[in-house]
């Protein structure tokens, strides 16, 4: 069984930018998206996935994810998942002993940008980086499944 544990920060300036490793064009959509389960298609340039990500406790959750053909995942996006699908550009960085990924949102989400950490344990010390402002990491607003039912344009 997969875990996920991360942390969720908002960005709080362009400080981060001069540390990108590399960025990549996501486009995402939910086939289901509930309380307790969602199931993500997701088209980046590198490939397509279905993943299956159970709800969240604290700041783990259960996640499966498998690869599916590029094919696939555009019908999918196009015709299955509903509406709006999530866009937005991620980046990679380094910032002390982690990787940090740097979603900047586009669409209907446009203006929002959140930093996230993946962790090996929920208790594992990070050394947080200047451009991080406040931890969202326990709002369930700034989930992307929550960000296709409530775009961050319409808070």
């Amino acid at each position: 069984m997969g875990i996920e544990i991360e942390r969720k920060f908002l960005v709080k300036n362009d400080d981060w930018k001069a540390d990108v490793q590399r960025s990549e064009p996501f486009r995402q959509g939910y086939l289901l998206n509930d309380k307790d389960v969602s199931v993500r298609v997701r088209l980046t340039d590198n490939g397509a996935q279905l993943t299956i990500k159970g709800a969240t406790s604290g700041l783990s959750r259960t996640e499966y994810e498998y690869p599916i053909s590029t094919e696939d995942a555009e019908h999918l996006l196009d015709e299955l998942c509903t509406p709006p699908l999530i866009e937005k550009t991620r980046y990679w960085l380094q910032h002390g002993a982690h990787t940090w990924e740097i979603d900047v949102f586009e669409g209907d989400n446009q203006g929002l940008g959140v930093a996230e950490v993946e962790l090996d344990a929920a208790d594992e010390s990070i050394d947080l980086p200047d451009w991080l402002g406040e931890d969202v990491s326990n709002d369930p607003r700034y989930l992307n499944a929550s960000l296709v039912k409530h775009p961050y344009s319409q808070w």
